[in-house]
């Protein structure tokens, strides 16, 4: 026991400011809560108490950084800053994301349903912010927030992947996008759809594991889709229960049948490519 005291007490020696996963997801719950009042504790009434919880935020963001240097080597006042400060274009981002998931699911009825109720939103939500914190070379926090969406939504969305606009996740459940991942404008995914590595050997960790989703993609449920060489066209449409490792050119339709014969040889399963241009 003694020993097991010994080894546990060095753990919390060697870690006495790493950030608590209740306040990392405090923080990322009260910034959603300033960008969308449906996940706001607090109701504004005057400006001036939204600039003053933003202030406050802000302070505790950098007393936060401060305390973690060894998560970024950089200035705490200066990150918090920046971040605060590209909280305007993350808004814009996520409103374009809302009016996405609005106009493709036909059982959306308005888009505070979507803000408040939506799984796919709060996981874009909390990608979009970490993808903020993770381009500012800040270690971990962004991994705890989009980690946290993952047990809450069942989505996976790695805050290094590369996400453009207008991007629907429907359903949502059992998605996964890995950390190389590019995925373009006007992307709409469905519940269970992988974008991830072929290999998981650690020697490659720096390179490009993931696939790339061009513009005006439509990727059912189910779809498994691996390789940082692979590429999706532009205007495609990837069908359910999909596995692919190669690239498919723009305009094409990839979907799984099964070819019948007759009642003496039994079903095989094919894949399909059509190619629209």
């Amino acid at each position: 026991m003694e020993s097991f005291i010994n080894k546990v007490f060095r753990a919390h020696n060697q870690c006495p400011t790493c950030p608590s996963p209740k306040v990392i997801h405090a923080f990322f719950e009260n910034v959603l809560g300033v960008l969308f009042p449906e996940h706001s504790e607090e109701t504004f009434k005057e400006k001036g108490q939204l600039e003053m919880k933003l202030f406050d935020l802000q302070v505790q963001f950098r007393d936060l950084l401060n305390l973690n240097t060894h998560l970024h080597g950089n200035s705490g006042e200066q990150l918090s800053k920046a971040f605060f400060n590209g909280l305007d274009e993350i808004y814009d981002r996520l409103q374009e994301d809302i009016e996405a998931m609005y106009t493709g699911d036909p059982a959306a009825k308005s888009k505070t349903e979507i803000v408040r109720s939506y799984p796919g939103f709060y996981a874009i939500a909390a990608y979009r912010i970490a993808h903020l914190l993770f381009k500012q070379n800040i270690a971990l926090i962004p991994r705890m927030i989009t980690e946290f969406a993952h047990s809450r939504t069942g989505v996976d969305i790695h805050p290094g992947a590369t996400i453009g606009r207008y991007f629907c996740i429907d359903h949502g459940t059992g998605v996964v996008i890995g950390e190389t991942t590019m995925v373009g404008d006007h992307v709409k995914i469905y519940q269970g759809v992988t974008l991830g590595a072929v290999s998981v050997n650690k020697e490659d960790a720096d390179k490009k594991r993931h696939p790339t989703i061009e513009d005006h993609v439509v990727i059912y449920a189910g779809a498994t889709i691996l390789g940082g060489e692979t590429v999706i066209g532009r205007e495609s449409v990837i069908g359910g229960n999909v596995w692919l490792t190669k690239s498919v050119p723009a305009h094409s339709k990839i979907y799984y049948q099964v070819k019948m014969y007759d009642a003496n040889t039994e079903a095989t399963d094919f894949y399909v490519l059509k190619n629209n241009s």
